[in-house]
């Protein structure tokens, strides 16, 4: 029986959302993440920035890919991407159970959900870095 899991991504580290998530779509469960852009990033804001950066200057030359969002819901999605086998069935299945959005959309709003609240010192949300990642 497949069971709907909803995750609220407000303050929790998005390391843990994506294992938590890849790990319960492998199961079979429908995961959806809201508030994806209040998801926190630990670590050094400059250095982070520097990372996600580079990362999208990768593959532009003769190569067409890889392509990265600079989307909030769609950073949140590949980094649960990350933590699957997406190259077999099972992980390509599980991929297709999980949705990410920005803000709560209005199915969602009454639904109990889950939270793995955390407030660190260093940290950057993952709005705040697809704000940054647009403007460069």
């Amino acid at each position: 029986m497949e069971k709907k899991i909803i995750i609220d991504a407000t303050d929790s580290s998005l390391g843990r959302i994506a294992s938590y998530a890849a790990k319960q779509a492998l199961l079979g469960n429908s995961v959806v993440i809201v508030n994806s852009e209040k998801a926190l990033i630990l670590g050094n804001r400059k250095n982070i920035l520097e990372d996600y950066l580079h990362r999208l200057t990768l593959g532009h030359g003769v190569q067409k890919g890889p392509l990265h969002s600079k989307m909030p819901a769609d950073i949140v999605r590949r980094a649960c991407r990350g933590m699957m086998r997406r190259k077999r069935p099972t992980g390509i299945e599980a991929y297709r159970h999980l949705k990410c959005f920005e803000g709560v959309p209005q199915e969602y709003a009454a639904s109990e959900k889950i939270s793995f609240p955390k407030k660190p010192i260093k940290f950057i949300t993952v709005g705040k870095l697809s704000e940054l990642i647009k403007l460069k």
